[in-house]
């Protein structure tokens, strides 16, 4: 009798257990590493909660994870479970958050006046930057350069032929929007953005299929992608002072 009646209660347990969440066992992706341990913890190695770093002298590795970027300096044996500081899911929630290019044309953005000038948007294409960009939506980009002082004009060709499509940048604005009816971005476009003075830049453009709702899948993406200067501002954006 006692077995007949236990067994509706198993059956209730492994119904409760199976609804509850299942805590993920990965707990970041390395996105910088240097140093003698640089070949043990390569850029795009997956970490697990349960890992521990065991890192030499003049070793430092960079991990993030869904509540942000922790930098480790060697010589040291970290836990990656153990974590305090801050949680930045904000910080990315505003950094890959899509906005119609249309609502961009006026206004100026503007940086953190207290230390270097970077893009507030991981899709904003920084007009001084070669190199892939990844995009997550095709229909709305923008140009977007670190000043806000005088007028600017860029011209936009494909391959480094004759310009099809200029962008310029009002007195006081940061972003404009890039011409996609005479420029039309797809997966694997190439274009060269050249200003008036400076280096032309070139870009090859990469469409994602879907943007991750974490930090270290994101960065995943993009290492798969070589946008290395996009996982650079994602990694600087999200770091704490945990480490």
């Amino acid at each position: 009798m006692w077995s007949r009646n236990r067994r509706p209660l198993l059956a209730l347990a492994a119904i409760a257990a199976a609804a509850m969440p299942v805590a993920s066992a990965q707990a970041g992706v390395v996105v910088a590493s240097s140093g003698p341990s640089a070949k043990t913890y390569p850029v795009g190695k997956k970490l697990a909660a349960t890992d521990k770093v065991v890192l030499q002298n003049g070793d430092t590795l960079t991990v993030l994870d869904e509540k942000g970027t922790r930098v480790f300096k060697g010589p040291v044996t970290a836990s990656l479970a153990a974590r305090t500081g801050a949680d930045r899911s904000g910080t990315f929630a505003l950094l890959t958050r899509q906005r119609s290019a249309s609502k961009v044309r006026t206004g100026a953005v503007r940086g953190d006046e207290e230390g270097p000038i970077t893009r507030p948007n991981l899709w904003y294409v920084d007009v001084r930057e070669s190199g892939p960009m990844c995009l997550a939506n095709p229909a709305e980009v923008r140009l977007w350069r670190p000043a806000t002082t005088g007028e600017a004009l860029y011209a936009i060709g494909p391959d480094g032929a004759k310009a099809s499509s200029k962008a310029a940048f009002g007195d006081g604005e940061m972003l404009t929007v890039w011409d996609l009816s005479q420029s039309p971005v797809t997966d694997g476009a190439k274009y060269v953005v050249a200003g008036q003075n400076g280096t032309p830049s070139e870009i090859t453009f990469h469409v994602l299929d879907s943007v991750p709702a974490a930090p270290e899948d994101l960065a995943l993406k993009l290492i798969e992608k070589g946008c290395t200067a996009q996982l650079d501002v994602l990694s600087t954006a999200m770091s704490t002072a945990d480490g």
